[in-house]
């Protein structure tokens, strides 16, 4: 991808700061409205979905997988990890049931309306084991076991991802796809705060397990067990997976020759930053497969605020992208079409039937997400956070706000938002 990119413009920023009579009254409007917030009540947002159920259902289906991870550990048993960033990575052993055929939809997941599940309607785990490497690694091996073809489909998610989020995700990716019979599902999942809110967080967050992902390809590579692994990464997930195999580039002279196919779905990455990683892979690197949108609403929203153009939004007929994707011999599946049930046409490889036929397809080839629980404030906040400024910022939580008293969701994580603006506003203040 040596030329994938378009012209930059280059705007200074603008001059000025935001005066103490201005901080104050967005100050005082945002923690006026927030109290009220904090007095609208419980809502039915439910958490720890993952907390096994004591029996299945006749009809359902079963996806097991090993998990690695960088989050934190929950207090809570049913939610297992949290949004939170851990110094050392985790491990867990997860079986998923789906629902049976005519309960289940394709592209769907059925998430429980309360607990526990049914899982004669509903997502629902039957086994959700914490473990350490140890054991992570013989159930990884007992499973490599029984599959016909040792290949691993190591799924990374992306920005505003639970950890039951990601774990349903990739079952019902797994599951949808009929990959579940050629490939053990390992799935690494790296600190999100799981809202719309926390982008920044997020997206710091996937820098930070950047390390962690290259170690566990390497390990999948390096075992003489795997004949191929292939990484399917969606979102933000795009760029930690590009950061890992880059420095796996950099640290041993190439990707391992084991690591043969990359979907990128949806990828929320600087269009100029891919090239430059992909580049540095250089020729003996995987074949990637790009699954784009122009209609995705969310890498809208993520090039406002990062002001340049999304790898998973661009037009792949249009130049330079078009002589730049045939050179570099990445395939696209552009999904610009499809019929979403995601609001922000961004899980579309996901959750259009059509879509995870193309993507089982490329899986057997060899090649939302966001999900529902986005609250009605969130999705307000996306509408004006086209200014990335403290009073960008302050003025999607004043919009946002009275939404929080009514919404649970919003609710959720608005609290957090307002601690976040606050620091942004004293760190901006405090003299250099």
């Amino acid at each position: 991808m040596s030329n994938i990119g378009s012209p930059r413009k280059h705007h200074s920023a603008p001059s000025g700061s935001v005066s103490s009579t201005g901080r104050n009254r967005v100050f005082g409007a945002v923690a006026l409205i927030a109290s009220a917030a904090s007095l609208g009540g419980c809502g039915n947002n439910l958490k720890g979905f993952l907390l096994p159920v004591a029996e299945g259902a006749p009809g359902t289906s079963q996806v097991e997988m090993v998990v690695a991870t960088t989050r934190l550990k929950a207090d809570s048993p049913g939610e297992m990890f949290s949004g939170y960033r851990s110094r050392e990575p985790s491990f867990a052993d997860i079986i998923v049931s789906i629902p049976p055929p005519g309960a289940h939809q394709v592209g769907q997941v059925e998430w429980p309306k309360q607990l526990p599940g049914n899982p004669a309607t509903d997502f629902v785990t039957l086994k959700a084991d914490i473990t350490d490497k140890k054991a992570a690694i013989a159930e990884f091996s007992r499973l490599l076991q029984k599959a016909p073809k040792k290949q691993a489909l190591v799924f990374v998610h992306g920005f505003n991802n639970r950890f039951d989020d990601a774990v349903f995700r990739f079952a019902q990716i797994v599951h949808d796809t009929g990959s579940g019979d050629e490939f053990v599902p390992v799935l690494f999942t790296w600190p999100s705060k799981g809202s719309v809110l926390a982008y920044g967080y997020d997206r710091e967050s996937s820098s930070y397990s950047r390390d962690a992902l290259e170690n566990l390809l390497r390990w999948l590579a390096s075992n003489p067990k795997v004949d191929q692994v292939t990484v399917l990464a969606h979102s933000m997930g795009n760029w930690v997976t590009l950061e890992a195999l880059r420095q796996m580039a950099i640290r041993d002279g190439r990707v391992a020759a084991k690591i043969r196919t990359v979907l990128l779905a949806a990828p929320d990455v600087d269009v100029d930053l891919a090239r430059e990683q992909i580049a540095t892979m250089g020729p003996e690197r995987p074949n990637f497969i790009l699954f784009l949108s122009e209609n995705d609403r969310a890498l809208a929203v993520s090039r406002e605020l990062w002001g340049g153009p999304r790898l998973g939004a661009i037009d792949p007929y249009v130049e330079p992208f078009k002589t730049d994707l045939a050179r570099e011999k990445i395939q696209v599946v552009n999904l610009t079409n499809f019929q979403s049930t995601d609001k922000f046409d961004h899980g579309t490889y996901a959750g259009n039937p059509k879509a995870v036929a193309i993507l089982g397809q490329s899986l057997e080839s060899g090649q939302t997400l966001t999900d529902s629980r986005v609250g009605l404030g969130e999705r307000i906040m996306t509408t004006t956070a086209g200014a990335a400024s403290s009073i960008g910022h302050a003025a999607s939580l004043v919009v946002t706000a009275p939404v929080a008293v009514v919404d649970p969701m919003t609710r959720e994580h608005f609290s957090d938002e307002v601690d976040a603006f606050t620091h942004s506003v004293n760190s901006a203040a405090a003299p250099q």
